[in-house]
């Protein structure tokens, strides 16, 4: 029975998430606030965020809410990425995720990014080389984010997003809403499955005293000052429905003792491949497709790669993205106190490679208080998800 409800809400975001499909590749850079596309996580973005399904805690906020559910755990993060480095260009990220109720089913998360541009030239029509000053404008973006473990197999996830962004006197504001679903089953919950229909929310126009200046008043009186309005541009709405699987390579091994006889004892695996498949739709862009995996030893160190290949991405003259499709990254977790419990700290290292400057380089160090990677979602009370 609750697998049918469970069926019947993932179909629900599917059929809302039409408004999705309205674009197509000709609208390419009409969309405002295209910052919200990027992911600042470093595990997510050496995947290239094509870690839908299995996404789980803090880095979910900016992949797939849905995956915020699936720990037991308080979870802080901050990361930094060198954005087109050499530019000058940088994302800053900072979040927390916290469980609440008495059966820590339902997870809270609070995540805030901004995007640095450094010191721009100011240049007008009578100084065109500049040389009058610099600029900073502030692209700044806020998140709240609630998703609850309905069952063992099923989460879902609603994030708000305010977006701000400002430049020396024009500002604008919008609001973003996410949704997402996450379903797991089979053998160690092997098989996973990820919807996620992400930034459907309220237009985004910019105002300010930059859109003023002074003329004259239609009788001919003293001058007024007149404001005209600027365009409205949509957010850059996106639907995203990917697949994983967990692959234990020594799986059925037996655990020696000092003689090399088998310990008659469960052993616990060592080695996990997970390979990865994602289909992105996006609303002002191409739709892209892609394949990742990541390599996992003992759960503390990690290897991952990614391709993402969207329509003339080899194209020197139609390519309409920055990215050539390759992405890779690196992690290592570490224990305080006892094993597999207690606080941990995880470093993660992404890059993703760029057809121009030296691609985005991202570093990020996340803090996991209490509980563990392998209980998160035990204490949820189990209903017949037959």
């Amino acid at each position: 029975m609750r697998i049918r409800k469970h069926i019947l809400l993932a179909l629900s975001i599917i059929m809302i998430s039409s408004v999705a499909w309205a674009g197509n590749s000709d609208r390419s850079g009409q969309a405002g606030a295209g910052e919200l596309l990027l992911n600042p996580w470093a595990a997510s973005s050496g995947l290239f965020a094509l870690n839908v399904a299995n996404v789980t805690g803090l880095e979910a906020m900016k992949n797939n809410i849905a995956g915020l559910a699936n720990i037991n755990y308080t979870e802080m993060g901050l990361s930094h990425c060198r954005y087109l480095a050499g530019t000058g260009m940088s994302i800053s990220n900072v979040g927390v995720a916290l469980p609440i109720g008495k059966d820590k089913s339902s997870v809270l998360g609070i995540n805030v990014m901004t995007f640095g541009f450094g010191e721009i030239p100011i240049t007008t029509a009578d100084n065109p080389s500049g040389g009058i000053g610099t600029f900073k404008p502030s692209f700044f973006n806020a998140s709240i984010g609630y998703s609850k473990a309905f069952s063992k197999s099923m989460s879902a996830g609603l994030n708000v997003t305010f977006v701000n962004e400002a430049v020396t006197n024009i500002k604008a504001n919008a609001l973003g809403f996410d949704a997402g679903v996450q379903y797991k089953t089979g053998k160690k919950d092997a098989f996973k499955i990820g919807i996620t229909l992400r930034n459907i929310g309220t237009d985004i126009r910019f105002s300010g005293d930059g859109f003023k200046f002074n003329g004259n008043a239609p009788n001919g009186g003293n001058d007024i000052t007149v404001a005209f309005p600027s365009d409205k541009f949509q957010l850059p709405s996106q639907l995203s429905i990917g697949t994983s699987y967990d692959i234990y390579l020594d799986e059925g091994k037996k655990e020696l003792d000092a003689d090399g006889n088998p310990i008659d004892s469960d052993y616990k695996p060592k080695h996990r491949l997970t390979p990865m498949l994602t289909f992105k739709s996006n609303s002002y862009s191409k739709d892209w497709i892609g394949l990742a995996a990541e390599y996992g030893y003992e759960d503390k160190f990690f290897l991952r790669a990614a391709y993402r290949y969207e329509t003339d991405i080899i194209s020197e003259s139609n390519n309409t993205t920055l990215y050539s499709g390759l992405a890779a990254g690196v992690g290592y977790m570490t224990n305080f106190g006892k094993e597999d419990a207690g606080t941990r700290m995880a470093f993660d290292y992404s890059y993703n490679h760029t057809r121009f400057n030296s691609g985005n380089h991202t570093l990020t160090l996340r803090i996991f208080l209490g509980g563990t990677t392998e209980d998160a979602g035990e204490e949820i009370e189990l209903g017949d998800d037959d």
